[in-house]
C-alpha cells in the first residue's frame, strides 16, 4: 500500500517536472519576443507622439484649412500605430496573414458600402485644398444660389437668399459648373421689365436709369446695363441690368422692381397685359 503511494507520489512530481520544464522552455523561447513586442510598442508610440506634434507644426503653417488638417492628422496617427502594433505582433510571432486577411475584407466591405460616402471625401479633400470657393462667398451650383456658411469633407453648406439652408454633397462641387460671384467681388441683377410698343425706348430707358441712380446699393462701376432684349406679341422686352455686391442681391432686386413700376406710373407709362393687347393703366 505504502508502496502504491509511494509509486503516484513520484509519478505526480514527474508531471509536475514536465510541466516546470515546459512552461520555462516555453518562456526561454517567446520571453526575447515578447520583450521586444513590448519595446517596439514602446518606442513607436513615443516615436509616433514626437512625429505628430512634428507633422502638426508643418501642417499649422501651410495653406491647409483648419477642416483638413484635424482629418489629414487623424488618418495618419491610425495608420503609424496600426503599423506599430502589426511589428509588434510579428515580432511577437502572430501570424499576420489572418490579421491581413481580414484587414483586406474589411477594407473592401467598407469601400463598397461606403462607394458614394467615399467619393464626397475625395471631392471634398478636393475643394479644400483646390479652394475653388471659402466660406461667405456667394456661389451658384446646379441652379443652387447662395452664401457658403461650412465646408466639410463630405458636404458644403449653404445659406440662401431666401434662408433656407443647403447641404449640398461635395461630389457635386466637383463635378459640376460652379459660379463663384464673390471671386470678383460683384453680381449682375437680372431685371426684366416691358414696354409697349408705341413707346419711346429712349424715354423708358432714361427713366430706368434714373431710377438706379436713385437706388444706393447699385454700383457706379461695372457701369448698369439697360437694352431691348427682345419682342414679344403684346410688348417689348428690357433688359435691366445693374451690378450689386453679392450681400445686398435681393435687397436691390426688390428695390428695382418697386421704383421701377412707381416711376412708370409717375411717367405713364402703358403696359400690354398679358391677357390681351389693349394698353391699360398702371397704379402705384
Amino acid at each position: 500500500m505504502i508502496s502504491l503511494q509511494t509509486d503516484i507520489n513520484i509519478e505526480g512530481v514527474n508531471k509536475a517536472q514536465k510541466y516546470l520544464n515546459a512552461a520555462i522552455d516555453n518562456i526561454i523561447t517567446y520571453l526575447p519576443n515578447a520583450i521586444g513586442a513590448i519595446l517596439i510598442l514602446w518606442i513607436g508610440f513615443k516615436v509616433i507622439n514626437k512625429v505628430m506634434t512634428f507633422v502638426e507644426k508643418i501642417l499649422a503653417k501651410s495653406n491647409l484649412s483648419n477642416t483638413v488638417r484635424p482629418f489629414i492628422l487623424s488618418i495618419l496617427n491610425v495608420i503609424l500605430k496600426v503599423s506599430v502594433l502589426l511589428a509588434a505582433a510579428g515580432v511577437a510571432g502572430v501570424d499576420l496573414t489572418i490579421f491581413s486577411t481580414i484587414i483586406g475584407a474589411s477594407v473592401l466591405a467598407i469601400g463598397l458600402s461606403l462607394q458614394g460616402s467615399l467619393g464626397n471625401l475625395a471631392s471634398g479633400l478636393l475643394v479644400l485644398t483646390t479652394k475653388p470657393f471659402k466660406v461667405d462667398d456667394w456661389i451658384d451650383i446646379n441652379g443652387k444660389f447662395g452664401k457658403v456658411t461650412e465646408i466639410s469633407i463630405l458636404n458644403t453648406i449653404v445659406r440662401t437668399p431666401g434662408n433656407k439652408t443647403l447641404i449640398i454633397p461635395n461630389s457635386l462641387m466637383t463635378n459640376d459648373v460652379i459660379t463663384n460671384y464673390s471671386e470678383t467681388g460683384v453680381i449682375r441683377l437680372e431685371i426684366d421689365v416691358t414696354m409697349p410698343y408705341s413707346e419711346s425706348f429712349p424715354k423708358v430707358k432714361a427713366i430706368i436709369e434714373n431710377v438706379l441712380s436713385t437706388i444706393p446699393n447699385i454700383l457706379d462701376s461695372p457701369v448698369p446695363e439697360i437694352g431691348i432684349e427682345g419682342y414679344d406679341s403684346h410688348f417689348v422686352q428690357i433688359a435691366v441690368r445693374p451690378y450689386v455686391i453679392p450681400d445686398n442681391y435681393w435687397e436691390v432686386t426688390f428695390d428695382c422692381y418697386e421704383k421701377i413700376k412707381k416711376a412708370f406710373s409717375d411717367n405713364q407709362i402703358q403696359v400690354a397685359y398679358s391677357e390681351g393687347v389693349e394698353l391699360g393703366s398702371i397704379g402705384q
